[in-house]
C-alpha cells in the first residue's frame, strides 16, 4: 500500500530554515510527480510546490523561499524553507496522486518569535 511519512517540522523564529522530508512507499517512487501542501487554522489546504522529473512549481508566496527536491535513490522528496515567516505556519503535507489523492499524516512547522 502506498504510504507518505513527512518529518522535519517543529517551531522556527521568523528568517529561519526548515528542511520537511517525505519518505514514499508502496509506489514506483520516481515516475511520479510529487506535491507539498500546507492547511492553516481555519484555512483552506494550500498547493506549496511540485516536482515532476526536473520541472518545479511553486505558489507565489513562496517563490524565492522554498525549494522542492526529490532523491529517487531513497524513495524522498524534500522541501527547504528559508527565510520563514509567521505566514508559513501550518500543518505541511506530502501528496502524490496516483488513481486517486494518497497524503502523509503531516507535520506542524511553527514560525514564531
Amino acid at each position: 500500500q502506498v504510504q507518505l511519512v513527512e518529518s522535519g517540522g517543529g517551531l522556527v523564529q521568523p528568517g529561519g530554515s526548515l528542511r520537511l522530508s517525505c519518505a514514499a512507499s508502496g509506489i514506483s517512487f520516481s515516475n511520479y510527480a510529487m506535491g507539498w501542501y500546507r492547511q492553516a487554522p481555519g484555512k483552506q489546504r494550500e498547493l506549496v510546490a511540485t516536482i515532476s522529473g526536473g520541472s518545479t512549481k511553486y505558489v507565489d508566496s513562496v517563490k524565492g523561499r522554498f525549494t522542492i527536491s526529490r532523491d529517487n535513490a531513497k524513495n524522498t522528496v524534500y522541501l527547504q524553507m528559508d527565510s520563514l515567516k509567521p505566514e508559513d505556519t501550518a500543518v505541511y503535507y506530502c501528496n502524490v496522486r496516483l488513481k486517486w489523492d494518497y497524503w502523509g499524516q503531516g507535520t506542524q512547522v511553527t514560525v514564531s518569535s
